[in-house]
């Protein structure tokens, strides 16, 4: 029997003038990590088909396109965003694509938004957990939620190096630690905020099976009546948010993930390129090993969720 091609919600890519820029900028080693990946669509693809992946959502991963000039991040940002709409156009049925915005450069987002949605026909939105340390919730960013809520849009939240990541991070590469943190703490602040609740319309994508954050629902429902005593049941809200499976998934994280949020909004999650093609392989091997099942429902999940992908 053919296994169930997966959709890979959690897919980058990097140009060789984007990691220039990023270098320029400062970010020679990427959130402390000792290199920069390559990416060409030839060896994507072949690791699509080794992996069974039908379809891959390509995004630019951190540390984003602003890197503190709004005039450069908006023209860098067209540049990546029409990049990766080539390859959607450029092999049918096999990519589709987040469009980055250039936060927290909001007028920029939205300029960017409008064109990826109308213009490129891009499957929705990737933003960071914080911009230059604002994170989501500040009411700097209400216009792009509320333009992205008006759409119904997807919006997938990469996590990102938090501020004053060199008191914390012990010398690690961040994605270690402060990746899983950085996502529990944009999450919550989506929901402890209300701004998740304002914006029904938006569909939130946490990736790497929401962080820290499935282990925290308890301890964020015990604090709740803090915040509200009228707001729904923490689990009940988080339950209304995407997860995706990227990076360890079995045997512990899913069970606490499941636990927590229920399976009906789990989707597949490579983080290639910026994870080496060897261990996506094993990933997806420990995602078939725990079952056919996981296969079916994270495809099934993903064609609801973008309903092109059923077609």
């Amino acid at each position: 029997m053919t296994a169930e091609p997966l959709v890979d919600v959690h897919s980058h890519f990097v140009t060789p003038r984007y990691v220039e820029a990023a270098i320029a900028a400062g970010h020679r080693d990427p959130d402390g990590m000792p290199a920069w990946p390559s990416w060409n669509v030839r060896e994507h693809l072949g690791l699509m088909d080794r992996a069974g992946i039908g379809t891959a959502l390509l995004s630019v991963s951190s540390p984003g396109t602003h890197f503190g000039d709004d005039a450069a991040a908006r023209a860098l940002t067209r540049e990546v965003n029409e990049f990766a709409a080539g390859h959607v156009r450029d092999h049918p049925g096999r990519f589709g694509h987040f469009a980055n915005l250039p936060l927290p450069d909001v007028d920029g987002a939205l300029a960017e938004l409008a064109y990826a949605l109308d213009t490129l026909g891009s499957d929705g939105v990737a933003v960071e957990t914080n911009a230059h340390g604002r994170y989501l919730a500040d009411p700097a960013f209400e216009p792009v939620w509320a333009e992205l809520d008006r759409r119904r849009a997807v919006v997938f939240v990469h996590p990102t190096s938090p501020p004053a990541h060199e008191a914390v991070s012990l010398g690690l590469p961040r994605p270690l630690l402060e990746f899983i943190f950085d996502s529990a703490r944009a999450a919550t602040d989506l929901l402890l905020t209300g701004t998740a609740a304002r914006y029904p319309g938006i569909a939130w994508i946490f990736p790497h099976g929401g962080g820290a954050l499935p282990l925290l629902a308890d301890r964020l429902e015990l604090f709740r009546t803090a915040f509200g005593p009228d707001a729904p049941p923490v689990r009940e809200r988080l339950a209304e948010f995407w997860f995706d499976l990227a990076g360890t998934p079995f045997p512990r994280q899913v069970p606490a993930l499941t636990a927590a949020v229920g399976t009906a909004r789990l989707l597949y999650g490579s983080d290639s390129c910026w994870t080496p093609a060897p261990a996506v392989l094993r990933q997806v091997a420990s995602i078939d090993a725990a079952g056919p099942q996981w296969r079916t429902l994270t495809t099934a999940n993903a064609r609801r969720l973008f309903p092109r992908l059923a077609r």
